[in-house]
């Protein structure tokens, strides 16, 4: 289980290149992943992010790679034919205004468009070369931030499970006894209304009754399926997130149903610690990749 938050940093210089690679994430419903690096990387982003959507499925995760080279790979190259013509069209410009064409200066004519051309030598494959080594151990430890945070929430969720495991079974234990509290009750009523010429029958059927309306049986059946494929997601299933919040809307549907048909003190205090258990535990798959 992994945590869709995570960081990595990892900065090196090799040969002249000083690089960096940072990744950092938090919580998102799918994965959307942004990629910041130098423009001429461009061609290498396709397989960034196939290398990166081989290890993460959820999160927002930005990637930023740095690259500054301490040696110039600027080319300047001069067209000194557009030189000569920008000075010949300027000194006619001066002629024509009786100014003297000799003090023209030459920042005047190197400023002018094409006259000097600068390009860059970058090859982002050679430069990827450089980059990837760097690029893996940052990512590397971006991977272990995410295991290690959800070696936690694993632990935390397990531990609401167990919450709710025992609550279930304090329902099932508390079935029997639902049988003889329904019928004490409609004992009292008919001694109240009727003193001592009771039909015993009457009160079987009454209690049958209220046990049909009442019982909470196939609920906590339900129930019980439900936490035992919950904490199956849990530990068998690399990426449970989105199952974790599903089996917990389902669970969450029958401990609902059986505080509404609850009659008793002892029942609403298990609900009540079922109900926050599982809150809990949705509020902790949110961080779960």
């Amino acid at each position: 289980m992994n945590s869709m938050t995570g960081y990595g940093y990892k900065e090196a210089v090799i040969g002249s290149t000083e690089i960096s690679v940072e990744f950092r994430s938090v919580n998102s419903r799918f994965l959307d992943l942004s990629v910041s690096m130098p423009p001429y990387m461009n061609p290498l982003e396709l397989d960034i992010r196939k290398r990166i959507c081989e290890k993460v499925t959820r999160g927002k995760l930005d990637l930023t790679i740095r690259l500054h080279e301490n040696e110039s790979g600027t080319v300047v190259t001069a067209d000194t034919g557009a030189a000569v013509s920008y000075r010949d069209a300027i000194a006619k410009v001066a002629s024509a205004l009786g100014m003297p064409a000799e003090g023209i200066p030459l920042s005047l004519i190197i400023a002018q468009e094409g006259v000097l051309s600068v390009s860059h030598k970058y090859d982002p494959n050679l430069y990827w070369k450089k980059i990837e080594p760097v690029f893996e151990d940052a990512f590397a430890q971006y991977l272990a931030s995410r295991e290690r945070e959800g070696g936690k929430l694993k632990e935390d969720l397990l531990a609401k499970l167990d919450t709710l495991d025992s609550c279930a079974a304090s329902l099932r234990e508390f079935q029997p006894e639902m049988e003889s509290r329904f019928k004490e009750i409609i004992t009292a009523k008919f001694t109240e209304l009727v003193g001592d010429r009771i039909d015993e029958n009457k009160i079987l059927e009454e209690t049958a009754a209220m046990l049909i309306k009442y019982t909470v049986n196939e609920e906590i059946v339900r129930l019980s399926s439900h936490l035992e494929a919950l904490r199956h997601e849990i530990d068998t299933n690399p990426v449970p997130g989105k199952r974790i919040d599903f089996f917990c809307q389902e669970a969450n549907r029958e401990v609902n149903t059986i505080g509404s048909k609850n009659q008793f003190a002892k029942i609403s205090q298990i609900v009540v610690t079922a109900k926050d258990a599982l809150e809990n535990i949705r509020e902790q798959a949110k961080n779960v990749e």
